[in-house]
Parts: C-alpha cells; sequence; structure tokens
C-alpha cells in the first residue's frame, strides 16, 4: 500500500471526531479488512485492519503531509483507494489448455504470468482416424478458471478441437475461455448470389452453442476478425472479446532507427476503416483497388509516399497479390522502404514464398519487413528465420485477455 490521502484544511475538524472511548468503525461488514478512525489527543488514528493484525497511520492536527507511523509496517500509498485495490486485486488463476498447432504459443503465454498454468490433453486417434481424447486430471479443474487456445487451421482439426471445446466447460470449471486468434472463416461472410453458403455465420453459430459453465457464458477471444459485422453472428450464449494486434506493431515501430520517417498505407479501404483510428498518429496512404477489365489494379488514392519508409498494413494475407501490387505502386511513386504488417499470416501453398527482401535501395523488388503475429501456427514455422518475415508474438495479449 503506498500513502493514504491527507484531509483536505476545509473538511471538518478533527475535533470534532469521538473520542477514542467512543469510536465506531466506519464499516461495520465482514470484509478481509476494516477501517477505524478515533481522536486520539492531537492526532487521528487510522487503523487499517488485515485479517492478521492492525496497521496504524496517524494524521498529526495542522500538519500536512499525513505522518506515518515509524512503527507501523507498511509501504506508502498514493491514496486510500489505491491501497484498498492492491489488497484486493489478485491475478486469476487461469488453466490454459491447448492443441497441438497452438504448443509453442501457449508455453510464451504461461511465461507471462505465474498465474497461468499449462494443462495437457492426450490427442490421439482411433484406428478409423476418429479422434480419441482424453483431458488429464479432469477432476484437478473443477472450481478453476479454465482456457482454451485453438487453432483451426484446418477443416480436419475443427472437429476435434470442438469436441474438447465442449467438454471442458462442464467439468465444473468456474469459468470458460476460448481463445481463437483467428477466425479462419472470417472472409466467407458474402453472400453475392443466392445459394452462396456463409460458413463465417455457420461456424459463429457452432460456437454460440459451446455449453455454460458454472460461471456463466464462454468469453471468445479474436484477433482482428476480418469482417467487423461478424460479431453480430455469434449467440447470446458466447461472449466474443475482439482484440487486435495494432499494438504490437505500434511498439515495434518504436524501436526502427527511421521511426521518424513512417507512413502508413491502407491497400483498399476497408483496411483503412478498420485500422486507421488506432494509427492515426501516422501520416497515411489510402490506395483503392479498381477492376480494369479481368483485373484489378490498385491505385493510389490519396498520401505521398516520396521519401518514406511506407508500412502496408492489413488484417491477413492469402495470396499476397494485393500486397505485391500496392508495393510495387508505392515504389513507383517514390518510397524508400517498403514494410508491411498484417496480423494473420495465412499464405496458402507456401504463398509467402513470393515476397523478397529488400536489403537496402530496391523497394519495388522486395519489403524490408514483414511482420506477422502468431495467430497461424503453421505459418510461423514455415517463415522463421526467412527474411524480411518477422513475428510479433500475441502471447502477452492473450496472458491479458486471460485476466479480463
Amino acid at each position: 500500500m503506498s500513502a493514504i490521502r491527507s484531509f483536505p484544511s476545509n473538511r471538518r475538524n478533527p475535533a470534532s471526531f469521538p473520542s477514542k472511548s467512543t469510536r465506531r468503525p466506519c464499516s461495520s461488514s465482514p470484509k478481509p479488512w476494516a477501517i477505524q478512525l478515533w481522536k486520539c489527543k492531537t492526532q487521528i488514528k487510522c487503523e487499517i485492519k488485515y485479517p492478521q493484525s492492525w496497521t496504524t497511520v496517524d494524521y498529526v492536527s495542522g500538519i500536512d503531509p499525513i505522518h506515518i507511523n515509524p512503527n507501523s509496517p507498511i509501504v506508502p500509498l498514493t491514496s486510500t483507494a489505491a491501497a484498498l485495490e492492491s489488497t484486493t486485486k489478485n491475478p486469476k488463476k487461469v488453466c490454459l489448455f491447448y492443441c497441438v498447432e497452438t504448443k509453442a504459443l501457449a508455453e510464451r503465454i504461461a511465461a507471462q504470468s505465474d498465474a497461468i498454468e499449462l494443462r495437457s490433453i492426450s490427442w490421439r486417434t482411433f484406428e478409423d482416424g476418429f479422434p480419441n481424447l482424453f483431458i488429464a486430471n479432469a477432476h484437478g479443474i473443477r472450481g478453476q478458471h479454465v482456457a482454451f487456445l485453438a487453432s483451426f487451421s484446418s477443416p480436419g482439426v475443427i472437429f476435434e478441437q470442438l469436441s474438447v471445446i465442449y467438454a471442458l466447460p462442464k467439468l465444473f470449471v468456474s469459468s470458460f475461455t476460448l481463445v481463437l486468434p483467428f477466425f479462419p472463416t472470417g472472409t466467407s461472410e458474402r453472400m453475392e448470389e443466392e445459394g452462396d453458403v456463409a460458413t463465417a455465420f455457420t461456424l459463429a453459430r457452432i460456437l454460440s452453442n459451446i455449453p455454460i459453465s458454472r460461471g456463466g457464458p464462454t468469453s471468445l477471444v479474436i484477433f482482428d476478425i476480418h469482417a467487423l459485422q461478424e460479431r453480430f453472428f455469434f449467440g447470446d450464449n458466447i461472449l466474443p472479446c475482439f482484440e487486435s494486434g495494432i499494438p504490437l506493431l505500434k511498439k515495434r515501430l518504436q524501436l526502427l532507427p527511421d521511426s521518424d520517417n513512417i507512413s502508413i498505407a491502407f491497400p483498399d479501404d476497408g483496411a483503412w476503416k478498420r485500422f486507421h483510428k488506432q494509427l492515426q498518429h501516422f501520416q497515411m496512404i489510402i490506395c483503392a483497388k479498381v477492376r480494369e477489365g479481368d483485373q484489378r489494379i490498385v491505385r493510389l488514392k490519396e498520401g505521398d509516399p516520396k521519401g518514406r519508409h511506407v508500412v502496408i498494413v492489413d488484417d491477413l494475407v492469402q495470396s499476397g497479390g494485393t500486397l505485391i501490387e500496392c508495393q510495387k505502386l508505392l515504389a513507383a511513386h517514390g518510397a524508400a522502404k517498403i514494410s508491411a504488417y498484417v496480423t494473420h499470416g495465412i499464405f496458402p501453398n507456401q504463398s509467402w514464398e513470393r515476397f523478397k527482401y529488400d536489403s537496402g535501395g530496391s523497394p519495388e523488388e522486395g519489403l524490408t519487413y514483414f511482420w506477422i503475429t502468431d495467430s497461424c501456427p503453421l505459418t510461423v514455422k514455415e517463415v522463421r528465420n526467412r527474411s524480411p518475415f518477422e513475428v510479433l508474438s500475441l502471447a502477452g495479449s492473450i496472458a491479458a485477455a486471460l485476466q479480463i
């Protein structure tokens, strides 16, 4: 606890407080702490009671600031409110389960806090290929806050993970949190003609039917979901918590030697609408995709990249065609360096190989940096130690989200 705020001079005279013989506690409610105030000669004594001991702080009448009794085993506090908060706020203990793909990320998350304990699952299969799953020490998680770190990298792994996700809340846990950094069907939310199936809505409905735990509905943590309107796809039995990887990018940009020469480029209006408020302190460049016959061409809509280190920002990348066209456009308009950031590096069919490294002076040929997060663990394994790629870990952000 830091310091207890002194009494302003325009408040009640300390002499008006009851004498020690008539002192009454400020609160008689049964709490792990209590406060008592009384007058004692020229002093007003304030005692803050904890389960094991009393701590005394003395306020000397007419003297400001307060004086702390040297015999009191306390630490200075900035305010009473902060003092009480520090004694009552403890980190939430979380048992974190994970799938095979997210093991490395789970270990990084656990390294962020002693309050996070890793728990394992046996991911076995029967001879016919169907899952044969086992949650170790299921009785040991009763009454605990439980989380599961998922990776829906392909339809083939979704079923086995859903089986675990549906089972964990029913083991008498205090609360259940599903961390799904990348919502994979997010690009499939549109219906352009009769017969199109919105698979994003289908997955959202499946997740919305996760059984409730003793603490209530499941919390769902997702980073930079592709279409913001998809938050309305989820039902009332689940509480989506939408996070972003952009704060990681901003911290990384501050470490660059040319951090004062950064401009942010958005490959289309959709990326601008999503991210510009988080990046409003940077100079911005907006590109636009237009159709010319059967081709989609990127044009410069707003901003000047000349002489700047331009960072292209989007939520995800698949084949990378749009990013490469945007890179060429910015280089043609005089950008000194070009880098890119996406929260989700999907790169099907190893499309990451299309992105070359620019060691200096050739922004039209390659990127200085290509930042991704570890939301797609299989991609992280492929691009590790390959320039221009650099992975920004979501571990700290996820650990913080588990404390909500």
